[in-house]
């Protein structure tokens, strides 16, 4: 390689680089990529293009950059852990143990590298390795923070909560309001006659399962509490006793008419929650008597109505496990007599639910529901609700509606805990149906459908 062409080769990748910073990342990649067909041997060049082709979902030919960018030069850290990463997320995990090790043998104290290898053991259920990791990460640099925050999933699924919650508070989802809001941010200090904003973060279900706080934030004294939410949840959360006022986060929001502020998923830390004593006053919301009324008169009289939800947000992480591929996957409850199923699918699935499988009696409400509330209504209509891991399943929790949720073996999330039929979030309306193995869905269908079927012909005339 002549000493223009390097040149040439090299400003590229600082050109590259330089869209990168920018977000530019379409010129980044034409930059990379012309600076490898250049110098065939320029690893830094390999390891960026495969960061940008795994960014916009071209997994195969990132791998290939990875794989070629090691060739050059394998000893660079960062490009073993983003091959691993690549590796894990396609469920490759010897390989991508393999990824990690190697950049762990190259930068010991990395503490990105052994957080990333705890997240792989616990993928593997090796909670006890992987809990090593986290902490060894911590022990390296306890100012980084994800360590700490992937160790939280894991204490809070095996219901160590103390620490659990302690390691949640190193998560950072809120930075946003907190740059907004001018009160200061409550550190567990008494309340009494105090006001308080609770904001909003991570998913509608999370909302559902933790505004339940207020009616605790008001047993300690509370003067005022303002609940800030997505504004599908509004007025359903507006039922929830101790809230004086609910906000959507597409409204107006004053910087400091509070005397603290908290992230939701704060307030179990601050309120020492334990599984012993997890606040459980079922049902803690309420659907809207005309929107009752609205949905009873829509339902079949004499049958057994089961609502369904198969598919959460696609958008979710886990949602290729968590979510059915299909309706179809459903079958076995076809065959339980004297039952009418009822579609809550929106978005995701609604296209199914307008064209069932043949032999699914469906009456598709989903596209109908304006909001939760609405929601909210027809659940309270039903008998049972069958569900994915998805908000649905906490509103059926929180009204006490008997609610049989489909668990994924694979990253089940931590507030179900380990092996139990039940929750403690949802005392006696909520069963717990998991997989036995990843991606095993049949068995799980037919322990439901044998269940259903003791259901309804238990059920009275």
């Amino acid at each position: 390689m002549n000493e223009p062409d390097r040149a040439e080769a090299e400003a590229l990748f600082f050109r590259g680089n330089h869209h990168m910073a920018a977000g530019d990342f379409k010129r980044a990649e034409t930059c990379f990529r012309l600076a490898v067909e250049i110098a065939p041997y320029f690893a830094e060049a390999y390891a960026n293009l495969g960061l940008l082709q795994n960014k916009r979902g071209a997994t195969g030919a990132a791998e290939i950059s990875y794989r070629r960018a090691l060739e050059q030069n394998p000893d660079i850290a960062e490009t073993h852990l983003n091959l691993g990463t690549l590796l894990a997320k396609s469920k490759r995990f010897d390989q991508a143990e393999t990824a990690y090790r190697q950049a762990i043998a190259i930068e010991p104290q990395s503490p990105v590298a052994w957080s990333n290898l705890g997240v792989l053991q616990a993928c593997m259920k090796r909670e006890a390795e992987a809990e090593a990791s986290y902490r060894h990460a911590i022990v390296i640099d306890a100012s980084y923070a994800m360590a700490r925050f992937n160790l939280s999933y894991l204490l809070l699924r095996q219901g160590r909560f103390k620490e659990g919650w302690f390691c949640l508070e190193a998560r950072n989802w809120y930075a946003g309001l907190a740059e907004h809001l001018n009160c200061p941010r409550w550190q567990g200090e008494t309340l009494a006659g105090k006001s308080i904003l609770i904001g909003y973060e991570a998913g509608l279900g999370d909302m559902i399962q933790f505004c339940r706080y207020a009616v605790v934030l008001k047993n300690q004294g509370v003067a005022s509490i303002t609940l800030l939410c997505h504004p599908p949840l509004k007025t359903l959360l507006a039922t929830l006793d101790g809230i004086d006022h609910v906000i959507a986060f597409d409204q107006p929001l004053p910087a400091s008419n509070w005397d603290f502020w908290t992230p939701l998923l704060s307030l179990p830390y601050h309120c020492n929650t334990r599984l012993d004593s997890i606040p459980a006053n079922i049902p803690y919301l309420k659907a809207q008597p005309q929107l009752l009324s609205k949905w009873q008169s829509v339902l079949p009289k004499s049958y057994f109505c089961v609502g369904l939800v198969w598919k959460g947000n696609p958008l979710f992480e886990n949602d290729a496990d968590r979510s059915l591929p299909s309706l179809e996957i459903l079958a076995p409850l076809w065959r339980v007599a004297g039952v009418t199923f009822i579609s809550l699918q929106k978005g995701a699935g609604e296209d199914e639910a307008a064209h069932p499988p043949l032999g699914l009696q469906l009456l598709d409400l989903g596209h109908q529901l304006d909001d939760f509330a609405d929601t909210a209504a027809l659940v309270i209509n039903l008998d049972l609700i069958i569900s994915v891991d998805t908000a649905v399943a906490h509103l059926a929790g929180a009204l006490g509606k008997p609610c049989w949720i489909l668990l994924p073996d694979y990253k089940t999330d931590w507030r179900w805990l380990t092996a139990r039929p039940d929750s403690p979030w949802y005392p006696q309306s909520m069963r717990l149906f998991r997989q036995p193995c990843t991606a095993d869905w049949s068995s799980v269908i037919s322990e439901v459908a044998g269940a259903l079927e003791i259901l309804v012909s238990e059920a009275p005339d």
